[in-house]
C-alpha cells in the first residue's frame, strides 16, 4: 500500500482482519504517499456472521487530515449506526469499506445517502463484488454521494473498478453556511 501510494501520490485505503495484542481485528489502513499510515478498527461487529466471537470491536473513531479534508474512516456494518458516523463539524468526508452483501444492497445504497445528508458531509462507500467462499454475492454498488445526497459517481453493479469524482472543499464549506443544521444538532456522543 504505501508503494502504491508513493507512485500515485495518493491516500491508499482498505480492510484486512489483522492479529492484534487485543486478538482479530478487522483494520482500516489509510496510507499516505509520505508513509504515514493511519488505522481504524471495526467498532460495530456483524453478529449475524458471528463476528463478535472472532474479532475485537474497535472503541476509537479517528479523524485523518490530509491536503486540507477531514476523512472519517468506517467500515461495513458501522453504517447501520448513525451515532458512530455522527458529523460535530470535525470531518469532511466518511468513506466506507465494505462486504455488503446483493440481499441487502439497497440498505447499502439508501444508508450511504442518510449519511451523506444528515452529517452534511461527502461519503464515499466501497463495495466489495463477486462471490465469497460462503457463496455469498456482492453486487459492488459503490458510489460517492454529495452532502445533498446526490450520487456524484457510480460503479456499474457487478464490477470491479475505479470511480472518480471532484469534491469541493469550497462547495461543502458554502453548503454548510448556508445550511447550517450541523449547529443545531443534540450535543451528545459515544
Amino acid at each position: 500500500m504505501q508503494a502504491k501510494a508513493r507512485q500515485t501520490d495518493a491516500l491508499i485505503a482498505g480492510s484486512a482482519a489483522l492479529q492484534t495484542e487485543r486478538g482479530a481485528v478487522n483494520r482500516f489502513l489509510l496510507v499516505e504517499p509520505e508513509g504515514k499510515v493511519h488505522l481504524y478498527d471495526k467498532r460495530h461487529l456483524f453478529r449475524m456472521a458471528d463476528e463478535h466471537q472472532h474479532y475485537a470491536a474497535g472503541d476509537k473513531r479517528i479523524i485523518v487530515q490530509w491536503r486540507g479534508w477531514r476523512i472519517l474512516p468506517l467500515i461495513c456494518y458501522d453504517l447501520r449506526f448513525p451515532i458512530w458516523s455522527r458529523n460535530r463539524n470535525d470531518y469532511d468526508l466518511a468513506l466506507y469499506v465494505a462486504n455488503w452483501p446483493a440481499p441487502r444492497s439497497l440498505h447499502w445504497q439508501t444508508l450511504l445517502t442518510a449519511r451523506a445528508i444528515e452529517n452534511q458531509a461527502y461519503v464515499a462507500g466501497c463495495n466489495r463484488v463477486g462471490t465469497d467462499g460462503n457463496g455469498l454475492h456482492y453486487r459492488g454498488d459503490s458510489r460517492i454521494i454529495n452532502p445533498q445526497g446526490d450520487i456524484i459517481a457510480t460503479a456499474e453493479p457487478h464490477q470491479a473498478t475505479r470511480i472518480d469524482a471532484d469534491l469541493s472543499l469550497v462547495a461543502l464549506q458554502d453548503y454548510r453556511e448556508k445550511f447550517p443544521a450541523w449547529r443545531d444538532a443534540d450535543p451528545f456522543t459515544l
